[in-house]
């Protein structure tokens, strides 16, 4: 299930308030993920099993805060359950990452916009026991000469916090294509 409510409906609250019903669940129900709509978008949601697909905000019709929502996708054995929902643009480009380690990237144009009500598209091929875990939309990469929003400009050799220098051209501390975590 799947809402679309004005953000004026959510009034502000303090910390230490129980905070306003977004969405009225089924019991077997649960909210997987919140999309703040700021461009001109569609709403990308994936399955466990590798399926998803993209569909235009404008097909979810406004409704009050604490409404039973609409089906956002079809949820069956060949799909498993809904992992997340993002809002993405045709200029986008996705990372899917699998319980076994996987990470397959996409554009997100490579998605076709289809209807509310559907079951999806195959996104990923996994494997007989692979899952699908989470989908993250990729920042775009800044140049050397691009500027960040403080007017900081973005330079080959930064200063850690503790005063040390560290250079683009000293070695890391792990091995040349390991990540850590």
């Amino acid at each position: 299930m799947a809402i679309r409510f004005a953000e004026a409906d959510a009034r502000q609250m303090g910390r230490a308030t129980r905070g306003v019903r977004g969405i009225n669940l089924k019991a077997e129900d649960e909210v997987v993920g919140m999309v703040v709509v700021r461009r001109d978008a569609s709403l990308l949601t994936v399955t466990r099993f590798g399926m998803g697909k993209r569909t235009a905000v404008e097909g979810y019709r406004p409704q009050r805060r604490g409404g039973r929502g609409l089906i956002n996708l079809k949820v069956t054995a060949k799909t498993g359950e809904v992992v997340s929902a993002l809002e993405v643009t045709d200029e986008d480009e996705l990372i899917f990452v699998t319980r076994n380690g996987v990470i397959n990237r996409q554009r997100a144009s490579e998605i076709r916009v289809i209807g509310r009500n559907t079951q999806g598209v195959r996104l990923v091929a996994l494997d007989a026991k692979d899952k699908l875990m989470d989908v993250a939309r990729i920042a775009e990469e800044l140049s050397d000469s691009e500027e960040f929003s403080d007017g900081e400009e973005l330079s080959d050799s930064e200063e850690l916090s503790d005063g040390k220098e560290f250079s683009d051209a000293e070695e890391a501390d792990t091995p040349e294509g390991d990540v850590s975590s």
